[in-house]
């Protein structure tokens, strides 16, 4: 239950001390005003009961809290921030009750531009529909590197040992498929004629298919990269330790809501750079988080936290430089040889102030 301040109604406060005192303020008017003998008396009780009024009348009551729903494509580490923000109860001071929805890379892209949901942490689907024309924008980034993992089959050693070969994505468009077909074109492959990507849903479900054969290789992500290895199976590709630039643990929201209800944007956005903040400065409260979240042993959570180090924003928000980068492959895919502003898909200004305004007032994780 969220926290609202509000004032006390001056007519409750009149009854409280008409109970107490059983007379005032009808008959304390009236002496003070009449000229009693005891003028100086009632007056300083009239001030007594003004400064009570004074101290209890900011006070809590409940209030409901507005829910605000976030598709994400996996519930994994990349939701840290958010794992965090809820952990904390960072939202819950704002007076937001967030709910995380599980839902395929397209299908949350599609769940935001209906208004299905209020934000969502798909960056790579939201910026291919951006360009598509689709008013929406990154706002914010806490990783910048693909934290997936390519697994194959014990027998397969090379990228190009994939050749004629499937492999498994969660869905076509989504940040490990982007990823993927980054790098085959990096390493002399065509990605479209080389192998088949299927999409086959979420990264338990790939596992299993690459286990049983019904895939060659599959792209991971933690803790089902350790799984893989424990199993036997080859790791060919770990992308967190490459120069593809991509965004993860992201929020996207249309224009129209950053435009009409900047308030609720801010909240958002400040109980999650908190958790983010969290993240990056209290390694042991986040690990514990982790744990919990992710239902890891600590271990395992101590090792992905530092696993993912490398791939961590400085500060949620991207330069000039690391926005292009993540740009292009998507101008590419759809044919663009120009860079449109990009002021169109970026807009860290939410960020930036909440980052300058917790500094200001020494917030500490």
């Amino acid at each position: 239950m969220a926290v609202c301040k509000g004032i006390v109604a001056l007519s409750q406060f009149e009854v409280a001390c008409s109970i107490r005192r059983n007379r005032w303020p009808h008959t304390a008017k009236k002496r003070f005003l009449g000229g009693s003998r005891n003028d100086h008396e009632e007056h300083n009780l009239v001030n007594k009961y003004v400064a009570t009024f004074l101290l209890i009348a900011m006070v809590a009551v409940p209030c409901e809290a507005r829910k605000v729903s976030v598709g994400v494509p996996v519930l994994d580490v990349t939701m840290s921030p958010f794992f965090i923000a809820q952990e904390r109860g960072y939202f819950q001071k704002e007076g937001l009750e967030v709910d995380l929805v599980l839902m395929r890379g397209g299908v949350s892209n599609q769940a935001l531009i209906a208004g299905g949901v209020d934000f969502s942490a798909v960056p790579t689907a939201g910026l291919q529909a951006a360009l598509q024309g689709a008013p929406l924008k990154v706002i914010f980034a806490a990783f910048n590197k693909p934290m997936f993992w390519l697994y194959s089959r014990p027998e397969i050693r090379s990228l190009k040992d994939l050749t004629g070969k499937k492999v498994a994505v969660s869905s076509l468009g989504a940040a490990g498929d982007a990823a993927l077909r980054e790098w085959f074109k990096k390493n002399g492959m065509d990605e479209n004629r080389d192998v088949a990507i299927l999409a086959i849903g979420t990264t338990g479900t790939r596992l299993s298919a690459l286990a049983s054969g019904t895939v060659d290789a599959a792209m991971m992500t933690f803790p089902h990269n350790l799984t893989a290895a424990e199993s036997g199976l080859r790791e060919l590709v770990s992308f967190i330790n490459s120069d593809i630039v991509q965004l993860q643990g992201s929020v996207v929201a249309r224009d129209a809501l950053l435009s009409s209800d900047p308030a609720l944007v801010e909240k958002f956005m400040r109980a999650t750079v908190k958790g983010f903040l969290f993240h990056v400065g209290n390694r042991s409260g986040t690990v514990a988080v982790l744990r919990k979240s992710l239902k890891i042993d600590e271990n395992a959570a101590a090792k992905v936290y530092d696993l993912i180090r490398p791939a961590i924003t400085p500060d949620g928000v991207l330069n000039e430089d690391l926005q292009k980068r993540f740009l292009a492959p998507l101008l590419e895919r759809v044919g663009r040889k120009d860079t449109p502003p990009l002021n169109r898909f970026y807009d860290f200004s939410a960020a930036r102030k909440i980052h300058a305004d917790l500094k200001a007032e020494g917030w500490r994780p």
